[in-house]
């Protein structure tokens, strides 16, 4: 277990490294902390004495933040955790493990719940409770190691005012199912869904993580917006490529999408 360092370095505190249970998947370690600026950010700073796959999580953020910089809001309750890993990989094939942590997460809730039809998946990265977001997913890359970050609102849901107009309402575990879910346990269920989809992917690739996503993929084969800076694009959701990117019918025909944010 990688040793802690003081709060003034990490930017942390309330270190606590946890011992592991027997569900907790072999070579896989984790940190616990009270209070970081963001669980991404000490990812990043502890990359370098990192021996091995490590999960951080944390109960609070003070600076967390989203694709394209976008602040994210973490109270207490609410799921907050990197999973920091070396990658051996060029960055576009790393980067399609935000499709295995996505199903990771969504097999996690079937697991807490034991509902397996209210969990969808949204291209690229966030996870669908009865329609509405529960959970998202940043990919980050510092040296040669990747940081996957998630947060899950276990407890709490943002407003409708501090989300994007047009974007999917937010919503939270406990008020759309009344289930309650504390971090740790949370965490628990997710790691041991990501080990061996982890291993699946490093042994057959991307095809059979592929596959699996898209069974569960929100609005397949029906209209959608993909949205980037500069421009947008209508069309059919008719596939996901080897690439990872989203496959769009069109009346120009089939447009591939590399990254975008998706509009229903």
């Amino acid at each position: 277990m990688v040793d802690p360092v003081s709060e003034g370095a990490s930017g942390g505190d309330s270190f606590k490294p946890e011992k592991q249970g027997a569900s907790w998947p072999e070579g896989y370690e984790r940190l616990f902390f009270g209070t970081v600026d963001s669980t991404l950010s000490e990812a990043a700073r502890r990359a370098p004495d990192l021996t091995g796959p490590v999960w951080i999580l944390a109960d609070e953020q003070t600076a967390a933040r989203g694709r394209r910089g976008r602040s994210w809001a973490t109270p207490k309750g609410n799921f907050a955790a990197t999973l920091m890993m070396r990658r051996a990989e060029a960055p576009g094939v790393a980067a399609l493990r935000s499709f295995i942590a996505s199903l990771a997460l969504r097999r996690a809730f079937v697991r807490v719940t034991g509902d397996d039809g209210a969990f969808a998946l949204k291209w690229p990265n966030d996870v669908l409770l009865n329609g509405g977001k529960v959970a998202g997913i940043l990919l980050e890359t510092t040296g040669d190691h990747l940081a996957i970050g998630i947060g899950v609102n276990l407890a709490h849901a943002p407003g409708a005012d501090q989300v994007e107009a047009g974007a999917l309402r937010p919503v939270s575990l406990v008020g759309e199912t009344g289930i309650s879910v504390s971090t740790s346990a949370f965490l628990d269920a997710l790691a041991s869904e990501y080990a061996p989809l982890e291993a699946q992917f490093q042994t057959f690739g991307f095809a059979p993580i592929r596959t699996a996503w898209l069974v569960h993929a929100a609005r397949l084969g029906e209209e959608i917006v993909a949205r980037t800076m500069r421009e947008e694009t209508r069309g059919i959701f008719e596939d996901v490529d080897e690439s990872g990117s989203l496959i769009l019918r069109t009346p120009k025909g089939r447009v591939p999408i590399t990254a975008a944010d998706v509009f229903f």
